[in-house]
């Protein structure tokens, strides 16, 4: 990686919940090559953290905001973080 390092929290609201969604942010993530994990919270939101280079980050930043076909993205929010590096993997948390 030649860029700068950051990570990237993304809460995710909408029709977003047993859509595929998750699934849809992993695989999204690992094609960019990105590390970190996707997760359901209690308020249907979806909440993603990864980490990579900024620029790599802003292009998945644009899939999210679309999703897969049977969702329906109605809002997104987005705080930068400082890269932290302790993940390995992209993951799909419980």
């Amino acid at each position: 990686m030649s860029g700068t390092l950051k990570g990237i929290l993304i809460n995710t609201s909408g029709v977003v919940q047993g859509v595929g969604f998750r699934y849809f942010v992993q695989r999204t993530a690992c094609r960019y090559g990105l590390v970190g994990y996707v997760k359901n919270l209690p308020d249907s939101s979806v909440e993603t953290y990864a980490e990579g280079e900024e620029s790599t980050l802003k292009a998945f930043l644009d899939d999210v905001r679309i999703g897969p076909s049977y969702a329906h993205v109605s809002a997104v929010r987005v705080d930068w973080i400082g890269y932290k590096g302790k993940f390995k993997d992209f993951r799909i948390e419980l």
